[in-house]
């Protein structure tokens, strides 16, 4: 889970913007449903903030 974590946190990182969860998958090859949850699970550790609905960008 850790690795696919960074992977997202990269993908999130490269992009400059908030993403959804689809296009966090689209980037990284990874399954959409798992992207999104590993994001809300990095959501409650805070690694992930969400600006606007169903949107995330990195913890700043």
């Amino acid at each position: 889970m850790e690795n696919k974590e960074k992977i997202i946190l990269e993908a999130m990182e490269k992009a400059g913007k908030p993403l959804k969860n689809a296009e966090v998958a689209a980037i990284t090859g990874l399954d959409p449903k798992e992207v999104g949850k590993i994001v809300t699970a990095m959501k409650k550790k805070g690694k992930v903030t969400s600006p606007k609905n169903c949107y995330y960008e990195p913890t700043k």
